[in-house]
């Protein structure tokens, strides 16, 4: 099953740790092919329902999607590891950490699992903050597509396609569905990993607040990085997030 979930861009047996991927709404493994490092071998979450999973139904909650993935990625915990995840990819990984650190033998009688030796979290608010984004996920169409470009993540040639974006349309309401429903539980304790955070100095959906509250979520360090750019900072900063991620790796 772990395949089914995972997608390795470059298998690296003698990697020294791992890298797991978490794709922002709408993304899939392919968004991601190039973020290979020497070292480091990078493994893509899978959502169900695009790519290869097409024929899936997409998950819309982000708690259900940290429990489906926490039931595969044990086998791939066998080398240090850290965990990136891009907008609705922040969450999920922060709840994946989370889940970690529950089966810790300490904490549960369950056996425990290793932890991610960090957490990158990347244009994705600190969820103990109220979300100052109308929700968009059940808007009509039209006016979901309105809001969809100001993200500019999503090529204008998929835009202008009406059978892509009658395949992706369900698939972006379900992520921004997951985003818009999630409730941040504040009785645990803070993780006790370094978190770094990723930002856009022109980000206008997640300001410089809202990403370094993240340091509140953690006992250990914090530490930001801001890129020129926009949401998608990350199209266009690919190889300084690499080397920042190597850095702390």
């Amino acid at each position: 099953m772990t395949p089914h979930w995972f997608v390795c861009p470059q298998p690296n047996p003698s990697a020294e740790s791992r890298l797991f991927i978490f794709p922002y709404a709408g993304g899939s493994p392919a968004a991601f092919s190039k973020w290979t490092l020497k070292d480091i071998e990078s493994q893509i979450v899978h959502y169900p329902g695009r790519g290869s999973r097409f024929n899936e139904p997409p998950i819309k909650t982000i708690d259900a999607l940290a429990e489906n993935i926490m039931e595969v990625i044990q086998p791939l915990l066998d080398k240090p590891f850290a965990l990136f995840g891009h907008s609705l990819g922040g969450l999920v990984a922060y709840e994946v950490a989370r889940s970690l650190r529950r089966s810790d033998p300490s904490i549960t009688l369950r056996a425990g699992l290793p932890r991610p030796t960090r957490l990158f979290i990347s244009a994705c608010a600190a969820p103990q903050l109220p979300d100052s984004n109308p929700p968009i996920h059940s808007l009509p169409d039209d006016e979901f597509l309105g809001a969809l470009k100001e993200f500019n993540g999503i090529p204008a040639e998929i835009l202008n396609q009406p059978e892509a974006l009658k395949i992706l349309l369900p698939i972006l309401r379900a992520d921004f569905e997951a985003v818009e429903s999630y409730r941040f539980e504040s009785s645990e304790p803070p993780l006790d990993i370094p978190i770094v955070a990723f930002g856009g100095v022109g980000d206008e959906r997640v300001s410089r607040e809202q990403l370094e509250a993240w340091a509140s979520l953690t006992t250990a360090a914090f530490t930001p990085h801001y890129f020129r750019g926009d949401h998608f900072f990350l199209n266009t900063n690919k190889d300084a997030i690499l080397e920042a991620i190597r850095a702390e790796v």
